[in-house]
C-alpha cells in the first residue's frame, strides 16, 4: 500500500539518497534540489506541498505538488490550481507499479484542496519522455497545447 508521508529530520536522509536511474536524470531534478526548491518557495510566498513516497514502509519515491506560484515560468492556468512540480520513483523501485499507485494517492490529496480550490491539475514533462506522458494520459491528463521551458503541458480537470 501506498502513502504518502511528510519529510522530517528522521527520514531525510534517505530521501536524499534516492534517486532515479542515469538516463531519467535530465527529465527530473534531484530530491535535495527538489526539497531547497521547495523551502525558497515557501518563504517567498509560494504553497509547496512535498511528500516522500512509502510502500508499506519502505521510501520508494518523492513528489512535489505546488498550489498557485511554482517559482517557474509556468502557464496562466497555475494560478489557483496545483502542479505535479517533481514525481519520481527510486531506481530500485521502479517497474513494480509504484509510480501508479503513487499517482492514485497524489490526485485522492489533490481533491481535497489542502491549499485551496482549484479547476485543474497541471504537470510540465520532457516531450520525449514518453513514460511519463502515457501514465498522465491513463489517469486523465490531456496535452494543454502550451510548452514552459521546453516542456509540454498537460492537464486534468478536477
Amino acid at each position: 500500500m501506498i502513502t504518502l508521508r511528510k519529510i522530517t529530520l528522521d527520514n531525510r536522509r534517505e530521501l536524499f539518497r534516492l534517486e532515479v536511474t542515469k538516463e531519467q536524470q535530465h527529465y527530473v531534478a534531484s530530491n535535495l534540489s527538489s526539497v531547497a526548491s521547495c523551502y525558497v518557495l515557501a518563504t517567498n510566498g509560494g504553497c509547496p506541498l512535498p511528500f516522500a513516497i512509502y510502500a508499506e514502509e519502505q521510501m520508494v519515491g518523492f513528489v512535489m505538488i505546488v498550489y498557485g506560484n511554482t517559482g517557474y515560468d509556468q502557464p496562466e492556468m497555475a494560478e489557483n490550481n496545483y502542479c505535479i512540480l517533481r514525481l519520481m520513483i527510486g531506481e530500485n523501485y521502479q517497474r513494480r507499479g509504484y509510480g501508479r499507485e503513487a499517482m492514485v494517492k497524489i490526485l485522492e490529496y489533490i481533491r481535497l484542496f489542502p491549499a485551496g480550490n482549484a479547476q485543474y491539475c497541471w504537470i510540465p514533462y520532457e516531450p520525449d519522455n514518453t513514460v511519463a506522458k502515457s501514465l498522465y494520459e491513463s489517469f486523465g491528463f490531456r496535452d494543454s497545447g502550451e510548452i514552459y521551458n521546453n516542456e509540454r503541458i498537460t492537464r486534468l480537470q478536477l
